[in-house]
């Protein structure tokens, strides 16, 4: 095996009261102001106040930017920047799910390296690592604040831009599941799948090794026990934490292994429909894996093992089809809706297809399918029951 670089924030706070650290955290990178980095939403149901109170109180100094939208961008990217330059600020705090991570990534390359935010569509396209940003995690599943990974929407071309670089990578990561408790059932639905992809992938990804392996497979057995528990109640703070766990362990594996086809598939539904991209993951996840399934068999059989799966009597094949099916049934309970329930047309697959073979993420896929197979893939997603 060739050496490997495991890539992660330097630091990491994760629990209940994290948020408390974010004054330490900043004073440690020695910059002068902040940029917050979040969406309306955030704002308007005080999670942000939260971030600021702390701010405040021990005279931290900010700018904001609340303008992030799901699936960001390049639009956005470029108002955020201007709002970073502008405020004479040199470092962020992204606050928020994936949207707001990405946004603040996408950001922080630009404040260093220059340019426009298309400069950097695909692998290690930066120079120089990005100004520095602690990443407040308010949902468990995205993993993005600790991911090298980050996703801008073309809006020209209807496209997501996977970002896969190492200079990307937040200075620190705070989880604290106190910020969590008031997301509705959806969201905690849709981002708890992601996590599960996150993990799955990683596991089964082409470039997976052992450190990332045992990520994933610990990450598959928290939200296995405590996903259903957080939609159930969201302020069930046993089970948001450990959901924080599972999802920021698994986003170190994919960060680290790479993902896979569902994922490259995912982009293109958020980028073209402005899809939720957990529920993306979600409606493709089980058929992604039933494709791959000749090659991942066994790690799949690993992964209904990890779920809580009872595959000691069973053949390597039922367990890969048992672990299959448990996914496709935990998606009916927590009401995650099926594709052809979207704004998915299938007249539109052979652009999507096209598009999903030369995203980032087709690369750490055990298979290389040929676009027909993925075009297949998205209409066996279609017509699910």
């Amino acid at each position: 095996m060739a050496y490997q670089e495991i890539y992660q924030p330097l630091h990491t706070v994760i629990g209940s009261g994290s948020l408390a650290e974010i004054p330490g955290l900043a004073k440690r990178i020695d910059c002068k102001k902040a940029l917050v980095v979040t969406d309306e939403g955030l704002k308007k149901i005080g999670t942000l106040k939260m971030v600021t109170d702390v701010l405040d109180k021990e005279g931290v100094p900010y700018e904001t930017y609340a303008e992030v939208r799901p699936n960001p961008t390049c639009a956005m990217v470029r108002a955020a920047y201007k709002k970073f330059t502008e405020g004479g600020c040199d470092y962020l705090i992204a606050l928020g799910g994936g949207s707001a991570m990405d946004c603040s990534k996408a950001v922080s390359i630009m404040a260093t390296n220059g340019g426009d935010v298309k400069d950097y569509e695909g692998v290690n396209k930066s120079k120089v690592k990005g100004a520095p940003m602690i990443a407040i995690n308010t949902t468990a599943g995205t993993g993005s604040e600790v991911t090298l990974f980050y996703i801008i929407t073309d809006e020209e071309r209807k496209v997501k831009m996977a970002m896969v670089d190492p200079h990307c990578l937040a200075y620190a990561a705070v989880d604290d599941p106190e910020v969590m408790a008031g997301m509705p059932p959806s969201l905690t639905a849709a981002t708890g799948m992601d996590a599960l992809t996150h993990a799955i992938e990683a596991y089964t990804a082409n470039g997976h090794y052992p450190f990332c392996d045992g990520l994933a497979l610990e990450a598959i057995k928290l939200i296995a026990r405590f996903l259903e528990r957080a939609v159930v109640n969201g302020r069930d703070m046993i089970a948001r934490e450990n959901m924080c766990w599972a999802q920021y362990m698994a986003g170190v594996a994919f960060s680290n292994a790479g993902l896979g086809m569902v994922h490259a598939m995912a982009h293109q539904l958020g980028g073209f429909y402005n899809m939720p991209h957990g529920q993306c993951n979600a409606m493709l996840l089980p058929h992604v894996m039933e494709y791959n399934k000749s090659i991942n068999k066994k790690r799949y059989a690993d992964v209904g093992k990890a779920l809580g799966i009872p595959i000691d009597a069973m053949t390597i094949d039922q367990a890969a089809d048992a672990t299959i099916k448990w996914i496709v049934d935990i998606s009916k309970r927590i009401n995650i809706p099926a594709l052809k329930d979207s704004k998915f047309d299938p007249k539109d697959v052979p652009t999507l297809a096209a598009n999903a073979m030369h995203d980032a993420c087709m690369a750490a896929n055990a298979i290389q399918p040929a676009v027909e197979d993925v075009e297949a893939t998205f209409m066996a997603a279609y017509n699910a029951e």
